[in-house]
């Protein structure tokens, strides 16, 4: 069964203001996401976990498999206009925001291309709507604002200036994100860090 909608990925119109962008709202359908969030590992601190805490059954973990197969990376290298064939990606869970999260960056320059994945039924609060900026100083300083929710995608080239931020949550807020990598070293560092922080938390399923 699939559960991505590569079509709508391939009609999407790329932006490049403030730089390279593509929002995809149901991306996952409302059905996936119900399903999703029956089975999604219970996350209640902040920070990045790894797609190994996964546990079997837990339905993320065919969309990641998705995700991670051919058609997905040629989409997006279409898209973007960027060879992504033999690039390493990374995937990493977050499933719960601190008030300290969402500062204005740009993502690390180990990073070619970022994918956010929103899994949330519905976004009420003002925080915790990712903006991108023009700016690296200005919440204010935006040209769009995505809520996260509702299988929503967000993929950005990542540059010197893509800079993006939201405003203060505390909360449940799930999210899958996946980087395609400038190299395995980089990549295998990036993983080590998401390990180590799960293994200090603790990452269990519902």
């Amino acid at each position: 069964m699939g559960y991505i909608n590569i079509d709508k990925l391939s009609a999407a119109r790329l932006e490049s203001d403030p730089f390279d962008y593509v929002v995809i709202p149901e991306f996952l359908g409302s059905e996936t996401i119900r399903k999703i969030n029956d089975t999604y590992p219970k996350i209640v601190q902040g920070g990045s976990y790894p797609i190994e805490s996964l546990s079997t059954g837990m339905l993320i973990k065919n969309v990641i498999d998705e995700l991670n197969d051919e058609p997905f990376a040629k989409a997006i290298g279409e898209k973007f206009n960027v060879d992504l064939a033999g690039k390493p990606k990374l995937f990493s869970l977050r499933g719960w925001l601190r008030a300290k999260d969402g500062q204005i960056h740009t993502d690390s320059k180990d990073k070619i291309i970022t994918v956010l994945l929103y899994l949330n039924d519905g976004w009420a609060p003002q925080g915790g709507r990712l903006r991108l900026l023009r700016d690296g100083k200005n919440l204010e300083n935006f040209t769009v604002e995505v809520p996260p929710d509702n299988g929503t995608l967000l993929a950005f080239r990542r540059s010197d200036h893509s800079w993006h931020g939201h405003y203060p949550y505390e909360g449940q807020r799930r999210t899958l994100q996946m980087n395609w990598m400038v190299s395995e070293n980089k990549a295998g560092l990036h993983a080590f860090r998401h390990k180590v922080s799960a293994a200090v938390k603790g990452l269990s399923s519902n």
